[in-house]
């Protein structure tokens, strides 16, 4: 195979249509555009625009809010955590800290904490410590026979 042998696969390209380039070329003089009105024009956008009725976007009334000061935490399964443990990523015997589960890979970045919820079964006695945890997710730590450590929120930066 030489450089000059390289080729696409047939039909895997296509030259872009040349509006306007003649008669012959299929789309000329209006360029597929028709004949006068604000469409024809160039510099037009009319994107929700009803003819002067009122948008439909604006007739509907608003609805929900976001809470500009809301926590952004970063959610763990427990199912996940055990089969961190039992993929030897996470050591069941030290305490798992939100820095452990960062550095096994299991959560990309704190954010404003990690919260623990009880999606999954976990087996392993292990001694967790994040920001926030779900009941549920403290109960099947605490029957698996380890401990879920609730700590207060770190400070917002």
């Amino acid at each position: 195979m030489k450089l000059h042998e390289l080729s696409d696969n047939p039909g895997a390209t296509k030259k872009r249509m040349r509006v306007g380039r003649g008669p012959g070329s299929g789309k000329g003089k209006m360029g597929g555009r028709g004949i006068k009105g604000q469409k024809s024009r160039s510099g037009v956008a009319i994107n929700g625009y009803e003819g002067g009725q009122m948008p439909l976007y604006q007739r509907l009334p608003k609805r929900g809010f976001n809470k500009p000061n809301r926590k952004a935490f970063a959610v763990v399964n427990l199912g996940l955590i055990q089969k961190f443990i039992d993929e030897k990523k996470l050591d069941a015997s030290a305490p798992i800290t939100e820095e452990a589960l960062v550095a096994s890979g299991l959560v990309r970045r704190v954010k404003d904490g990690v919260r623990v919820l009880a999606k999954g079964e976990i087996t392993a006695k292990a001694n967790i410590e994040v920001t926030g945890a779900s009941k549920s997710a403290v109960e099947a730590v605490e029957k698996a026979g380890g401990s879920l450590k609730v700590t207060s929120a770190p400070a917002a930066e």
